[in-house]
């Protein structure tokens, strides 16, 4: 799950890395890259809806090896686009895959972990979202300048197909590794046993007829929406833009790895120990006798503070 989150971050920023270049390439201009950003996050608000249903419909297995089938050929599709708004459909398509990360990364830990560990494992695979930013500004320029020396096509397009099979390669060892708990022959039964020491019990008569819309009356769902308004506008600009601002602020070129890429792995660095330790904190305190509500509560509270 932590590498799928990384090779998904990678996909997301590698447009940003190679804005300075499909600027001349393609002529892709501030205007223009700021509606393929929001044909993205709008089409991963859109899969956002319909993908959790999907997972829960399949199976976690089926549901993450479809999401990552989606956003890897959508990955390498960015090398056939020609103009910006080729790229925009590309970005929608992967927009759309990539939704499924965070459900069924979510839904494997919930199968695999007790909740006063899950805190920790969730900071673990989520803090693949600051090493992917952290790989991209390294093996991007990489592979532009290096590995697509010898290529006859553009080096950005060798940089998508690349970053795209990334994705697959993944794909192969989740499925043949990954099973439920329940179905796995190398788990232990007092393995099994642990895992399922906290989990609430759910009757399964009703389990799969809970209406859409009667979600919204959990406050928990609207406290997690809003705290997740406030932060991603910060994380996503810094996701998209960053890059381009050291560019036009500073004129840094790509090649330059001190200048370009220094504070970016500084910046999203950052978040990986944030990501980590927040979650480290939060099951701590629950195996200290704390309540799972008040140690997830209070850790979030010091990291807003």
């Amino acid at each position: 799950v932590f590498f799928a989150t990384t090779v998904s971050y990678l996909d997301r920023q590698v447009i940003g890395i190679l804005k300075p270049v499909l600027e001349t390439e393609i002529g892709l201009g501030e205007k223009e890259f700021s509606y393929i950003v929001m044909a993205f996050q709008g089409a991963y608000a859109l899969g956002l809806l319909f993908i959790g249903w999907f997972i829960d419909k399949v199976g976690t297995k089926m549901g993450y090896a479809v999401s990552i089938i989606v956003w890897g050929l959508s990955s390498m599709a960015h090398a056939l686009a020609k103009t910006p708004l080729g790229f925009g459909f590309a970005r929608i398509a992967l927009g759309i895959g990539e939704s499924g990360n965070f459900p069924a990364a979510n839904k494997t830990v919930a199968e695999w972990f007790p909740k006063k560990e899950r805190a920790l494992a969730a900071g673990i695979w989520n803090s693949g979202t600051a090493i992917g930013a952290i790989v991209a500004p390294i093996l991007i320029p990489w592979v532009i300048y290096y590995f697509a020396s010898d290529s006859n096509h553009p080096a950005w397009q060798v940089a998508f197909i690349f970053t795209g099979a990334l994705d697959f390669i993944w794909l192969i060892f989740w499925i043949l590794i990954y099973e439920r708990p329940e179905k796995s022959k190398k788990l232990k039964p007092a393995e099994l046993a642990y895992i399922n020491s906290d989990t609430d019990e759910v009757s399964s008569k009703n389990n799969n007829k809970i209406p859409w819309l009667s979600l919204m009356k959990y406050k928990q769902i609207w406290g997690f929406t809003v705290a997740k308004a406030i932060t991603d506008c910060a994380w996503w600009f810094y996701l998209f833009w960053l890059p381009s601002f050291l560019k036009d602020k500073y004129h840094v070129d790509i090649k330059d790895f001190q200048n370009f890429a220094l504070p970016l792995i500084i910046i999203y660095g950052m978040t990986m120990i944030g990501s980590i330790s927040g979650g480290w904190i939060s099951s701590k305190l629950i195996k200290n006798g704390w309540t799972v509500n008040k140690a997830r509560k209070s850790t979030m509270l010091l990291f807003a503070v």
